[in-house]
């Protein structure tokens, strides 16, 4: 009786906003993992793919914590082989603390790319949902170069990265962490390279999702706003935006593209930079 082959692998951490219709797109043919802190978005999620024919399980997890990002990565590699990885997992200013964004947006997605550097194979792409924001503040050499390259346990331990800070400290703690991210991915892809698999970050913009909604409605509303009619475009971004930028990465078509961050803003870093600037 001849063998059959297990499907490939699609892990997608952070299953709502974006990460539904990442799994909804790319997981065709494909064993999707869904991994999300909340149940509840995860049931759903879960349900909707099901329903539609697709072929998934799923896992809580806390991707601040190492360890449940590590059983997640082996459930994974158990699954078969892994042929994606998308965290879109992150948590925003408008409703956390500088704490919660470090420990969560910084720090897990620090968990996920070395969790998940000892099961990939040659063939894996992993992209890591960053932010327009990394870009969008000063960060000095010395703490980039920490951001980069600090192990695990150290990350957080840094002059420059206040946990807790109050008021307009999360809005910096925020661009800080995905900063961070840019820089993590950066720094991560030779050793990802080694094993034959690529590793690069999305950087959106203002992308209608529950997250934007809750800070266009918040007290930054209007600076989000301003942020969008400033923008090249000068409209607020689709999930199916980011899921074009993200479906390109983990195809063949992006095989010599490794370590880098694509910027899906609709031109906003380019609007604010150069507008102010009287060009």
């Amino acid at each position: 009786m001849a063998q059959t082959t297990a499907p490939k692998v699609l892990i997608v951490i952070g299953a709502g906003g974006m990460g539904l219709p990442i799994a909804r797109r790319l997981g065709i043919g494909r064993h999707v993992l869904l991994a999300d802190y909340s149940t509840t978005t995860l049931n759903i999620a879960l349900e909707t793919l099901h329903n539609e024919g697709h072929t998934v399980s799923s896992r809580p997890v806390d991707i601040s914590s190492y360890s449940t990002v590590t059983a997640l990565a082996q459930e994974a590699s158990s699954l078969g082989p892994i042929d994606a990885i998308v965290h879109t997992a992150g948590v925003a200013p408008a409703d956390s603390t500088a704490r919660q964004i470090f420990e969560i947006d910084l720090l897990g997605t620090a968990n996920i790319i070395d969790a998940f550097l000892p099961v990939v194979s040659p063939g894996t792409s992993m992209v890591c949902i960053a932010s327009m924001a990394g870009g969008m503040i000063p960060v000095p050499p010395n703490l980039e170069h920490h951001l980069a390259t600090a192990q695990r346990d150290q990350l957080l331990k840094h002059k420059d990265i206040d946990a807790e800070a109050q008021g307009e400290g999360a809005g910096m703690a925020y661009a800080v962490a995905k900063r961070g991210n840019q820089l993590r991915v950066q720094a991560a892809a030779v050793a990802y390279g080694r094993k034959g698999a690529r590793i690069n970050s999305v950087s959106p913009g203002v992308i209608s999702t529950g997250l934007a909604q809750a800070q266009l409605s918040g007290p930054g509303g209007d600076l989000v706003r301003g942020v969008i009619d400033m923008s090249a475009m000068r409209r607020i971004g689709t999930p199916e935006d980011i899921v074009n930028a993200v479906a390109f990465l983990v195809s063949r078509e992006s095989d010599f593209i490794t370590g880098v961050d694509l910027l899906v803003d609709g031109g906003a870093v380019a609007g604010r930079k150069w507008t102010a600037t009287g060009v």
